[in-house]
């Protein structure tokens, strides 16, 4: 069986779950407290971050970059990161935004310290960063909006990693609440649809322990 370490509500889980799913590939989830390090998870990736993957055959791919440039190659049939240099270049740098600088500037504040700040048992949300990543994600939305807007997909004419990293954040910061939908109709649109695919409903069933997400995060139709 094939494992996938990981966190609930973690963007970067998320998006690795998504590729999984979209390849079509099975696995099992396996739940790793990362403040409470073990030797045993250490040996598969002594950096003890999540996700990371460990293979039938006994390979531990750790990170998620890594894991998505790894079942890129190793599982080629349903190709998600362009076809040509220009589109990947294209949905590289997409993921670079999504992974570095959205986390960094909403992620982290919004969903970290409401949810992965109180399950690490580090303390309270802190109120500066939760405004700091308020007023982050609105022009991160202006961005999203016209990327959905002249594109049919975000790197392109083509569903690609881009998409479901985006969709990942996403689905994180709707499950806390946190998405202004009015702002961004376009975004709202192109959510809609990822989160219809067969890959995506998994993540809208999955629910934590003294959060109840808004009534319009299952609906497919919003």
């Amino acid at each position: 069986m094939r494992y996938l370490y990981h966190l609930p509500l973690s963007p970067v889980c998320r998006k690795v779950r998504l590729v999984l799913a979209e390849k079509k590939l099975p696995f099992e989830l396996r739940v790793e407290k990362v403040w409470e390090p073990r030797d045993e998870f250490l040996e598969l990736n002594p950096a003890g971050t999540v996700p990371t993957l460990l293979e039938d055959n006994g390979l531990a791919v750790p990170h998620s970059g890594v894991i998505c440039e790894y079942l890129e190659e190793a599982y080629p049939d349903t190709p998600l990161m362009g076809t040509t240099l220009a589109e990947r270049v294209e949905v590289r740098r997409l993921l670079a935004w999504f992974d570095e600088k959205f986390d960094a500037e909403v992620t982290r504040n919004l969903a970290g310290e409401k949810f992965m700040k109180r399950m690490s048992g580090r303390g309270h949300p802190d109120a500066a960063l939760l405004r700091a990543g308020y007023a982050n994600i609105k022009p991160h939305l202006d961005y999203l909006g016209w990327l959905a807007e002249h594109r049919r997909y975000l790197a392109g004419a083509n569903i690609s990693l881009a998409d479901f990293c985006a969709a990942a954040h996403l689905s994180v910061l709707d499950f806390t609440g946190d998405v202004d939908w009015q702002r961004a109709p376009a975004v709202r649109e192109w959510y809609a649809r990822m989160k219809s695919r067969p890959s995506f409903r998994p993540l809208l069933t999955e629910r934590v322990s003294g959060m109840t997400p808004p009534d319009h995060y299952a609906n497919l139709d919003f």
